[in-house]
C-alpha cells in the first residue's frame, strides 16, 4: 500500500513538474515577445526624437527668420513714416504758396488738397486710381499681429 501511495505521489509530482515547465516556457515566450516589443518601442522612440530635434532646428530657424523680417519691417515702416512726413511737408508747402496755386492746374490743386492730411498709403492709392491693383503701403497685418512663443526655446532635456 505504501508503494502504491508512493507511485501516486510520484505521478502527481511528475504532473506538477510538467505543469511548472509549461508555465516557465509560456513565461519565457511572453518575455521574448515583450523584449521584441521593447526593442521596437526604443527604435520608434529614437526615430521620434530625431524628428523632434529636426523640427526644433526648423522652428529655431523660422523664429530667427521672423525676427529678421520683423526688424526689416520696422525699418521699412520707419522709412515710410519719414517719407510720409517729407511728402506732407511738400504738399503743405505747395498748398500754402501763392505761386503754387497759380502754377498748378485746378485738377492738380484738388488732388493736392485731397492728399493734404492723409497718409502716404492713401495718397498713393488716389494717385494710382487708374491702376487695376491697389498697391497701398498699408499692410493687412500689423507687426503687432505677428507673435510667437519662446517658452519652448529653453526647455531642459533630461
Amino acid at each position: 500500500e505504501e508503494g502504491l501511495q508512493l507511485l501516486e505521489l510520484a505521478s502527481s509530482v511528475e504532473e506538477d513538474c510538467i505543469q511548472i515547465a509549461r508555465c516557465f516556457e509560456a513565461t519565457r515566450q511572453r518575455c521574448c515577445r515583450l523584449e521584441q516589443d521593447g526593442q521596437r518601442a526604443r527604435e520608434q522612440l529614437a526615430r521620434v526624437e530625431s524628428e523632434r530635434a529636426a523640427l526644433e532646428v526648423k522652428l529655431k530657424h523660422a523664429r530667427n527668420q521672423v525676427e529678421v523680417e520683423m526688424k526689416k519691417r520696422h525699418r521699412a515702416e520707419a522709412e515710410l513714416e519719414k517719407q510720409e512726413r517729407k511728402l506732407q511737408l511738400v504738399l503743405e508747402l505747395l498748398m500754402e504758396e501763392p505761386w503754387g496755386n497759380e502754377a498748378l492746374s485746378r485738377e492738380q490743386c484738388s488732388v493736392l488738397s485731397a492728399l493734404a492730411g492723409r497718409r502716404l498709403g492713401a495718397a498713393l492709392a488716389l494717385i494710382r486710381r487708374s491702376s487695376v491693383v491697389d498697391e497701398s503701403c498699408q499692410s493687412l497685418l500689423s507687426h503687432l499681429d505677428i507673435s510667437y512663443d519662446r517658452t519652448e526655446d529653453d526647455v531642459v532635456r533630461s
